[in-house]
């Protein structure tokens, strides 16, 4: 038994302008070469062109997006004497987001 006591679950921040966990996820994702700022910028132009094409809350397609192509199950590989099985589990909503989102 470890001596250590649990891991504190990290939240994800939200973004300064949105206050939205989603965009500060993606932002995360896009970063390059550690400018945030220029990430930032990305994806806002992207939503203010969502909301000009769609004229709904762009929030709500991103979250619908990103909805559509969470996975449900992932396969893990077992060992099962000799070989290899691949074994379907099924994924949390938070890591599911983060495979979304990649």
């Amino acid at each position: 038994m470890s001596r250590r006591g649990t891991a504190e679950e990290k939240t994800a921040k939200s973004d300064p302008i949105y206050r939205n966990r989603l965009v500060n996820m993606l932002v995360n994702r896009i970063l390059k070469h550690g400018k945030k700022s220029l990430a930032y910028q990305i994806i806002y132009r992207a939503v203010k062109k969502i909301q000009q094409k769609t004229e709904t809350n762009p929030l709500s397609v991103l979250r619908q997006a990103i909805h559509e192509v969470t996975p449900g199950i992932a396969v893990k590989a077992r060992r099962v004497g000799e070989s290899t099985h691949q074994v379907p589990i099924e994924i949390g909503s938070t890591q599911g987001k983060a495979l979304a989102i990649r």
